[in-house]
């Protein structure tokens, strides 16, 4: 029995580093030798040179940032510490939840023999925390030889530790819905003051003739007009939003926030899909590093930000993973969507972000109607957990047979199965064990990140210019 769970441990071990390789090897491929880097590091630590160094004194010499390299290997560094320190706080942190009472049972479990076990929960505070800790470190180095960067780095803070306060708050004191809707859109606003990208967006080649015609505007563009501006000059290809681009990237803040909460309720998943993410949004902004964009500035911000997300997640995950020793809460799923929104609106690629996020989006469309009350919505709508069998069932909410029909399976079933896509996932492959059903939606979740990646780079030139 031992030596299974063991084996089954390494299989898991193995998988969890399946999403990082793509992203791992460009990482390879993009760092520097690190023995006279780090002979340089301390050359210079020694010398006390850098006592004294101001950022207003930075701005003013125009201080060289150091290679690309070297300033991934300082993140890299970085991220590591804060896994080992992820790992080893997490289950010291448990203790004290656990004797304050911030606990629960693990609803996925009844009728097992671990059902009435207390699990830690808000354990989210714990990769939250080291995540910050590890962001300021960057943050020394990265200000100094960016200094034009600071502002987006104290934004950057002061977001991600609001929705850090809301979700441990709401772990603790079990915020109704309407503020966990307004308080991103609060949280967001520090990111928006200091964005200074662009708001105009490109126009697909199919769609133009829409706006443009004979050099002319037509109706459509008329009206659109009064509240954005299509560029008359670029033939209908570019349209700037202006304050609608602004309210789309508060919208933005708010669906990251939620879409992953909402997206949950098994061992694994919040972390897993959280992680799955991370890495995506890490490969993308190293490719755009290697193909030397103009944007590169913005995704070694990003790459500062993930790397160290990616890390501690992933520790997470260690004890998140079936069977869960602790929940991560809404604490980490709050934590996690405003810092992907952060790396999406500062890093100026919030439209491919959305593209991994594919999952998220099908999860809330789907969900829609009893998110809205349009259908019955039970407090908790995660699968049920057949005792008999071991295996995880769709779950359902009660109904008359003539009610609903659009959503069942047999005209006079008297229940619907609730609208998640976990649940679609049981009712198409059937009942499987928690852990197998955690591995088919992280698997979801790669393959939807790897379509977005054939979307961003070869669908795109089909529909925009080069």
């Amino acid at each position: 029995m031992a030596a299974a769970q063991r084996s089954t441990k390494a299989r898991d071990a193995v998988l969890s580093i399946l999403p990082f390789l793509p992203a791992g090897f460009l990482l390879v491929d993009l760092l520097d030798n690190p023995v006279p880097i780090v002979r340089s590091w301390l050359t210079y630590a020694l010398s006390g040179e850098w006592v004294g160094i101001s950022l207003e004194r930075s701005a003013i010499e125009e201080v060289d940032a150091p290679p690309v390299g070297s300033q991934l290997l300082a993140y890299v560094i970085v991220a590591s510490l804060g896994y080992l320190a992820t790992s080893s706080l997490v289950p010291k942190i448990k203790v004290y939840t656990l004797r304050k009472g911030i606990c629960g049972k693990d609803l996925g479990k009844r009728g097992s023999s671990i059902a009435d076990k207390d699990v830690p929960e808000a354990l989210g505070i714990v990769p939250g925390a080291i995540f910050l800790i590890c962001l300021i470190l960057c943050l020394v180095g990265y200000a100094t030889s960016h200094p034009t960067k600071l502002l987006d780095c104290n934004s950057a803070l002061l977001s991600i530790c609001f929705m850090l306060f809301l979700g441990f708050t709401d772990d603790v004191l079990d915020w109704p819905w309407r503020y966990k809707l307004f308080l991103p859109s609060v949280a967001s606003l520090p990111l928006l003051c200091c964005y200074n990208g662009s708001t105009s967006i490109v126009v697909p080649i199919q769609m133009r003739p829409l706006l443009m015609k004979g050099g002319e505007l037509t109706v459509l563009a008329k009206v659109a007009q009064h509240f954005v501006t299509v560029d008359e000059n670029a033939d209908g290809g570019i349209v700037n939003l202006g304050l609608v681009y602004l309210i789309y990237m508060g919208m933005l803040a708010v669906f990251c926030t939620n879409a992953i909460n909402i997206y949950a309720g098994i061992n694994g998943l919040e972390a897993g899909q959280s992680y799955v993410m991370g890495c995506a949004v890490l490969f993308h902004n190293l490719i755009e590093i290697r193909l030397g964009t103009a944007s590169s500035e913005n995704h070694l911000f990003s790459v500062m930000i993930m790397l160290s997300f990616i890390s501690v997640t992933l520790a997470l995950l260690r004890h998140n993973w079936y069977p869960a020793s602790v929940f991560v809460g809404d604490t980490f799923c709050y934590f996690a969507g405003m810092t992907f929104a952060v790396v999406g609106i500062l890093g100026h690629f919030s439209k491919t972000l959305l593209l991994f996020f594919i999952p998220q989006i099908i999860n809330f469309i789907w969900s829609t109607p009893q998110l809205f009350r349009l259908v019955p919505c039970p407090r908790h709508r995660l699968p049920k957990f057949n005792s008999e069998t071991g295996l995880m069932e769709p779950s359902t909410f009660p109904c008359r047979k003539d009610q609903y029909r659009w959503l069942k399976r047999g005209q006079d079933d008297a229940e619907v199965a609730n609208m998640t896509v976990i649940n679609v996932c049981l009712q198409i492959f059937g009942p499987m064990s928690e852990r197998t059903l955690c591995i088919v939606l992280l698997g979801f979740q790669v393959l939807s990140c790897g379509f977005a990646f054939l979307l961003r780079y070869k669908f795109a030139q089909l529909i925009f210019d080069e």
